[in-house]
């Protein structure tokens, strides 16, 4: 056996506790940031999504479209603004968060993951009322309501419609928007979708994938990585202000899921072409590990 086969094969038998380990049970994964825009990291995503179900375990797909709804707000001439993260979503907003996440984003997910092979089935959050919604409520430091607009939390989820999805061996790419008991529409942000469906479905894990590898013991250090956090560790940075701005919501997600049953979540770059394998399936992994 010549080298380079010995390390091919090394490489297989390293994953196969994990392909064991994860045979049949629900992965969610919610796909976002760089990774939604660049070329090469849409096509190793969509390979790996397709990987994961073609040796047993059942991947589900939650995606948001961030990058995509900024510039076209852009184009349009209305400034993005955030709240702790949460994008601010007026009437105007929600029409090209629904036109982007429904008909743009949605359909390309679909169609590379069904292109590379795999078998995956498009929803809307608004189909069959899969998410149900109302208006997310958040204050200011002075503990003034902000005004979000149309931005809603998760009331409820349709998990059976997401479970006879996988069970006629499909992955369902879920769109996170929502629907109210009046037919109101409601952008929701995708961690926390993520995080409820997995808690939901009984998933074993949740990723997120980000714009940075993962967690870091200090920003302005690249070296700073930190591989394994418990939830004790999490809260403590978050405490220390550490992790602020876009990374709030994640934190929500995480500690909402932890704390809900699921055993593990992993965030990881989205910019780094099949980061989703190498975290799940190596011992090292590639970004931060939360138990």
């Amino acid at each position: 056996m010549t080298k380079e086969c010995d390390a091919r094969v090394l490489v297989l038998l390293e994953a196969l506790p994990y392909v064991h380990q994860f045979h049949q049970k629900i992965v969610l994964i919610k796909f976002g940031g760089h990774a939604m825009v660049d070329e090469e990291a849409k096509l190793a995503f969509a390979q790996d999504i397709v990987l994961m179900q073609a040796v047993g375990i059942l991947p589900v797909v939650v995606h948001g479209g961030g990058p995509f709804i900024g510039k076209i707000l852009e184009r349009m001439g209305i400034q993005s603004r955030f709240e702790q993260g949460i994008r601010i979503t007026d009437k105007e907003t929600l029409e090209v968060v629904e036109m982007v996440l429904d008909g743009q984003v949605n359909g390309d997910v679909v169609k590379r993951i069904n292109q590379m092979g795999g078998r995956a089935l498009g929803l809307s959050g608004k189909d069959a009322k899969l998410i149900q919604a109302g208006p997310l409520a958040l204050t200011n430091d002075e503990g003034e309501a902000l005004d979000l607009g149309y931005v809603g939390q998760v009331q409820g989820i349709n998990a059976d419609l997401v479970s006879e999805v996988i069970q006629a061996d499909y992955v369902p790419v879920i769109s996170s928007v929502g629907v109210g008991k009046d037919g109101q529409v409601y952008n929701i942000n995708a961690d926390t979708v993520a995080s409820q469906l997995a808690q939901a479905l009984g998933a074993v894990k949740l990723v997120l994938l980000t714009d940075v590898k993962g967690v870091y013991r200090d920003p302005e250090d690249p070296e700073s990585l930190i591989s394994t956090l418990s939830v004790d560790e999490f809260l403590q940075l978050k405490e220390e202000g550490i992790l602020t701005g876009g990374m709030l919501p994640k934190i929500e997600a995480a500690l909402a899921a932890i704390h809900a049953g699921v055993d593990r979540v992993h965030l990881i770059s989205g910019r780094e072409p099949h980061a989703l394998l190498e975290e799940l399936f190596f011992d090292a992994g590639i970004g931060t590990m939360i138990e």
